[in-house]
């Protein structure tokens, strides 16, 4: 199994191949993955136990267009020494599921889901009128070709190179939730790996019931679970997002073939003058250089890039309010 991690990685060989069958399935039994790994279950225990320790997270996710909701990606540009306060006001609302500090501390990159495709805007409306802000403009995610947020997933971890591809194309109605299908998101959000009596007491419900619910949510594609953890430990330092104008005909040829590089945890058709985003995690600035040399270059259709350094995550991985 070959994942990909680059030397100086503070994270050895078993700990990385865990990681690997985390992000294939989160909610994987200790046992089979200590089965999987030819190790003892005790010795999977403990490694478990030491990248939590580290900050690693297993968290539930909501598959937006699976549950009729829309995907917002919005940018601000604050005047100097005033965006880290902006994005903590934005990381407290509860409809953002992830807020960050890029390029120079005076940009903002805020994740959001809404009920319809207007409210993004009205949100921007909806800011606070202040001098801080210099611009604003929000970006309707219309397909997501692969990931769920630009927030770093452990999305090299794949096994054979699949990429962990969403279905964000879908026409199907959106599955209805009630309120314990809410609650099960909402814990789930906090602890991906919390257990069903756990999850039983929160919901009210018997443990076979949260187990048929869980199944028919992961069945029915609107529950994913995703691997937060520090890419640094793992040896990449760079985390940016990049900025594609891509001509219309090339569109879905670029985007699916970002989703089979390992360094593009996330990427998606968008609204706007660039029509395509994507989040990047490269070791070193010199890594990013030679993958736009020499993996986005060759693409067709490709007529503009720009690219933002990640300097501050405010807010990642969190529930967002359904």
């Amino acid at each position: 199994m070959d994942t990909g991690t680059p030397h100086g990685s503070d994270i050895d060989d078993l700990e990385q191949r865990l990681l690997c069958l985390l992000q294939l399935d989160g909610r994987i039994p200790l046992s089979r993955a200590a089965r999987r790994l030819g190790i003892s279950e005790r010795t999977v225990a403990r490694r478990y136990q030491r990248l939590s320790a580290l900050g690693l997270r297993l968290v539930g996710r909501p598959v937006p267009s699976r549950l009729g909701l829309t995907r917002w990606l919005l940018c601000l540009r604050c005047t100097s020494g005033t965006a880290v306060a902006t994005a903590k006001a934005l990381s407290r609302r509860p409809d953002t599921s992830w807020v960050t500090v890029d390029s120079g501390s005076s940009e903002i990159h805020c994740a959001l889901n809404t009920r319809t495709a207007t409210d993004g805007d009205v949100l921007l409306q909806k800011l606070p009128s202040t001098p801080h802000v210099v611009s604003a403009k929000a970006h309707c995610m219309l397909h997501t070709f692969v990931g769920e947020t630009t927030t770093w997933h452990a999305s090299r971890f794949r096994m054979g190179g699949t990429p962990l591809v969403v279905d964000s194309g879908s026409r199907r109605a959106p599955l209805p939730l009630d309120g314990a299908d809410r609650t099960l998101f909402a814990e789930l959000a906090r602890d991906g790996r919390a257990t069903l009596p756990e999850l039983a007491a929160a919901t009210d419900r018997s443990p076979s019931s949260v187990q048929r619910r869980l199944e028919r949510l992961r069945t029915e594609g609107a529950l994913t679970f995703a691997v937060d953890f520090d890419p640094k430990l793992l040896g990449y330092h760079m985390s940016t997002l990049l900025w594609l104008r891509v001509a219309p005909a090339q569109l879905r040829t670029v985007g699916e073939a970002l989703a089979t590089h390992p360094e593009i945890p996330f990427a998606a058709a968008v609204t706007g003058t660039s029509n395509l985003v994507a989040s990047g995690i490269f070791p070193t600035p010199y890594d990013l250089y030679a993958y736009v040399d020499r993996h986005i270059a060759p693409l067709p259709g490709i007529h503009d890039i720009q690219t933002s350094t990640r300097l501050l995550e405010v807010k990642r991985l969190a529930h967002s309010a359904l």
